[in-house]
């Protein structure tokens, strides 16, 4: 049966990969033929289940025999092994019926680590009562050190696998060939934003039009082939070998068509995905619900109070106070070194608009000289994009302040801002006054949530981002922010001081 997707495309801004393949010259071919289609998947999918056979049954068993060795009952502890044995077998079902291996949460998003947390916790949930009730202290001791253990090893293997699974994608491998089908237009979207994104799980092999014709379709990133109409899709997909058929939902055919489409495929082995045109709407925000058979999606309306908002307060406040606490030596030794680099003062404060408009004094380490403000003028018109002014080689940067800004460690007295609730850890970029002047009506929804000391924009790009670019993952990010993706922000803002893009 052909799954049936609802998928919004945010297109989060991360460089073209270097190594995906097209035809007629869309991408550079790669020189080893790259594992592709539903074969990656079901190879992926095997060093899944043997990875985490290994990982439960080694948290399982390894304190049941700590355990049975400091008693000296080692190896004759038939409970011990059985409740071990019960553990390993239960938890993989679990992984299996929480459908953790699915090709839709491989390799992109939180949902895969998301099923892997609600099967270990359906795990223990189911034998917690069983082995709390038993009458043996080692069950009960071992039950925790498993439980948490387990839960955290299991997500680092699929951490480290993913990890392996994007820089193969990086190079062609392991990607499910897609057709996407629609208007010019739409279709034009929804490839650039597959292309910009690194490690994407999909190698458009080509297009499928409302009107049929021949040649190529421009698109940002390169030139995709046109390989049919959308009469002729479920003959191209067995023609070309594709795994996946992305329509648009604004063809003209209507639902009518998706229902064809998705008979006739199938008797294929392809997948049927629509892209929404709700691309400021993340999924957890759509759900589906079917109405005397009509399937209606209901859109959750964004809330800027409550107790979500609490929470993000309570782990802002403690995450910025233990964070200044085991900084304060760098901090201090940075502050030192401004002093003895350049005349003037360490810190440096400058307006900011923060939440509903108010305004606050942020901190940042000074990396330019003193004077910099008074020398604006006689630069120009900078690298600017809309309002946004940036010199690659600003003159007014001092030398310790270029390797503070290439580090991005002059942002960290931000967090003296975090702490007295001024900015958020996570949130749209600060913006200057002038900047919120120069709004449009629809900009200044940025201003609902308080800005950032990291966020969409800096683990995409920083200043390479164009304005149009930056607003738009801003304006994503307010309208679908979450803990989950605060986390997730916050894990890639630390590979991005390894390696930083767009910081000058």
């Amino acid at each position: 049966m052909t799954r049936v997707a609802v998928s919004p495309i945010p297109g989060v801004r991360r460089g073209v990969s270097p190594g995906r393949l097209a035809v007629g010259g869309h991408r550079a071919a790669a020189a080893v033929a790259p594992a592709t289609g539903t074969r990656w998947c079901r190879s992926y999918r095997r060093r899944l289940i043997v990875t985490d056979a290994v990982v439960i049954a080694t948290a399982a068993f390894a304190p049941i025999a700590a355990i049975a060795a400091a008693r000296g009952i080692l190896p004759a502890s038939p409970p011990l092994w059985i409740s071990a044995s019960l553990v390993t077998v239960v938890w993989l079902l679990a992984l299996a019926v929480w459908r953790t291996r699915e090709t839709r949460v491989l390799g992109v998003g939180a949902t895969e680590y998301k099923t892997l947390a609600g099967a270990s916790a359906t795990t223990f949930g189911l034998l917690a009562a069983v082995f709390l009730a038993a009458d043996f202290e080692g069950i009960r001791t071992s039950f925790i050190s498993t439980m948490v253990g387990g839960t955290v090893a299991l997500m680092l293997s699929r951490w480290l696998w993913r990890h392996w699974l994007t820089q193969q994608r990086q190079y062609g491998h392991y990607l499910s060939k897609v057709i996407v089908a629609g208007a010019p237009d739409e279709v034009r979207y929804i490839v650039d934003r597959l292309e910009k994104r690194t490690g994407a799980a999909y190698r458009v092999v080509g297009v499928a039009l409302d009107e049929p014709s021949t040649g190529t379709l421009a698109t940002d990133t390169g030139e995709v082939p046109v390989v049919c109409g959308l009469d002729t899709v479920t003959e191209t997909v067995q023609r070309v070998g594709a795994d996946t058929v992305i329509v648009t939902d604004h063809t003209e055919r209507g639902g009518t068509y998706l229902r064809d489409l998705g008979w006739k495929l199938e008797g294929t082995s392809a997948e049927l995905v629509v892209a929404s045109s709700l691309t400021n709407v993340a999924g957890p925000r759509i759900h589906l619900r079917p109405v005397e058979g009509l399937p209606l999606m209901h859109v959750e309306l964004p809330q800027f109070e409550g107790g979500k908002h609490v929470l993000k307060r309570v782990f802002d406040a403690t995450a910025a106070g233990l964070a200044l606490l085991l900084l304060m030596p760098l901090l201090v030794m940075v502050g030192i070194a401004i002093r003895l680099d350049s005349k003037g003062p360490a810190l440096f404060r400058q307006e900011r608009v923060g939440r509903g408009g108010t305004t606050f004094m942020m901190l940042k380490f000074r990396t330019m000289v003193p004077d910099a403000e008074s020398m604006l003028d006689g630069l120009g018109s900078g690298d600017s994009n809309g309002m946004l002014f940036k010199l690659r080689d600003d003159p007014r940067v001092t030398r310790l302040g270029k390797l503070l800004r290439r580090t991005s460690i002059d942002e960290l007295p931000q967090l003296w801002n975090v702490l007295t609730g001024e900015m958020s850890l996570v949130g749209p970029r600060p913006p200057l006054p002038r900047e919120v002047n120069q709004y449009e009506p629809h900009v200044h929804r940025r201003l609902y949530i308080k800005p950032g000391l990291t966020g969409m924009w800096q683990i995409n790009g920083r200043s390479d981002l164009s304005w149009q670019e930056s607003v738009r993952l801003d304006l994503y990010y307010v309208e679908n922010w979450s803990l989950t993706t605060d986390l997730l922000i916050l894990w890639r803002t630390l590979k991005v001081f390894v390696r930083p893009d767009g910081a000058y």
